[in-house]
């Protein structure tokens, strides 16, 4: 996310790692949950359809929903019903019948690695495939082609034939894109918010359930661009984080100590591949608490005021060769506050901005020098910037 070129296919895995969430702490190797992230990057965008097929055949959360404990004749539900629940459809849409249907549908689809593929050849030993070579697998012998019912719908359905049923539901095309619009848009649905998702769904339906034709739909629209929808979302704790490295200019490109970010994302309440629960994360508003609100501040306040950051010298550098390195407090506010979105913030904090600048009175970059105290009247500044409401939204 810090260094890509194709930012919003970035955001677009976040928000795939939320919906899907995986954790890594049931899984006993990395390499699963990272190739579940690149198949998100690589359908992001695509089809709602491809990408719920791909999910159900992804290691990871096979493992993670226990698929691979799914049998013919000893059905387990658990991937089967978080399928309808957190994934596709929501609570209310379908019955305990159709969860069963749909864990029947699954049985067989598992995951290839050590306990299967080399048990008779390695005299039951790990090696050499153990589970960094979980891949999927589908076993005819153990899938029930029984016929069932599901949604209404009869037959002897397969995985394949119960994606392409939810993903023709109305319902569907309602939690998806409701997803998306409280992801990228703003962290509550009114009237006005209802109608653009219905225009949303209706572009689900009619580019054949295209993710991007749907965010198209939504960035278009005038009610995207809108006064209304500016600073209506809470940042999550990876957005907040990653933005203000990306101002400051730090870990470019990924050097020593990165992880570090990963460990303060956790502090914020966002740990990657960490989600609480295969519900994921609780968003908006509830990002914010006493103790996660103390680490969002800190952190970026850190970022943003060490004026030997590259990008808070590269700032500071800009303004010293426009109007002769002098600026009066009003103008540091508005320069620092342009830096950092543009921001816009309230009469109230402006004026708080503007007062606590007035004390140092006019910044005079002149022969500054690194460090020196006309740098770090722009540091602080653009530390007490960060520590505003306003810097908490997007």
């Amino acid at each position: 996310m810090i260094s890509t070129r194709c930012p919003l296919e970035e955001k677009l895995v976040l928000f795939w790692h939320g919906l899907f969430a995986t954790s890594a702490t049931k899984l006993n190797q990395g390499r699963a949950p990272r190739n579940q992230i690149d198949t998100f990057r690589q359908y992001a965008l695509g089809s709602f359809n491809t990408m719920l097929v791909e999910l159900s055949k992804d290691p990871a959360m096979i493992i993670w929903l226990d698929n691979q404990d799914n049998h013919k004749g000893s059905i387990n539900e658990n991937f089967g019903r978080e399928l309808l629940e957190l994934f596709s459809m929501g609570i209310g849409n379908y019955s305990e019948e159709d969860i069963k249907s749909c864990a029947r549908a699954f049985t067989g689809w598992t995951v290839a690695n050590a306990p299967y593929m080399a048990m008779k050849a390695a005299k039951n030993s790990i090696w050499p495939y153990n589970s960094n070579g979980w891949h999927f697998q589908y076993r005819e012998e153990d899938h029930d082609d029984g016929v069932k019912t599901f949604l209404g719908q009869t037959g002897r359905f397969n995985g394949e034939d119960i994606i392409d049923i939810i993903v023709g539901q109305e319902a569907t095309a309602r939690f998806v894109c409701t997803r998306l619009f409280l992801f990228f848009a703003e962290d509550n649905v009114d009237e006005e918010g209802e109608q653009i998702i219905k225009e949303m769904m209706r572009t689900y339906f009619s580019s054949g359930y295209e993710i991007r034709a749907v965010l198209r739909t939504l960035f278009h629209s005038d009610y995207f661009k809108s006064e209304k929808v500016r600073y209506a979302k809470v940042k999550g704790p990876v957005e907040l984080l990653v933005s203000a490295v990306h101002v400051a200019g730090t870990y470019r490109p990924p050097a020593q100590g990165i992880e570090e970010l990963v460990d303060q994302t956790l502090y914020m309440g966002q740990g990657l591949y960490e989600p609480p629960s295969v519900e994921g994360w609780h968003e908006g508003i509830e990002w914010i608490d006493s103790g996660t609100l103390m680490e969002r501040v800190n952190f970026v306040s850190k970022q943003l005021g060490n004026v030997q950051n590259p990008g808070i010298r590269a700032f500071i550098d800009q303004l010293a060769a426009q109007n002769n390195g002098v600026f009066s407090p009003e103008e540091l506010v508005d320069r620092c506050l342009g830096l950092l979105g543009p921001l816009r913030v309230s009469d109230k904090t402006r004026v708080a901005l503007v007062r606590v600048a007035a004390q140092h009175g006019d910044l005079n970059l002149a022969g500054h020098q690194p460090g020196d105290e006309a740098e770090q009247q722009v540091g602080n500044m653009l530390r007490l910037v960060a520590s505003t409401r306003e810097y908490q939204f997007a």
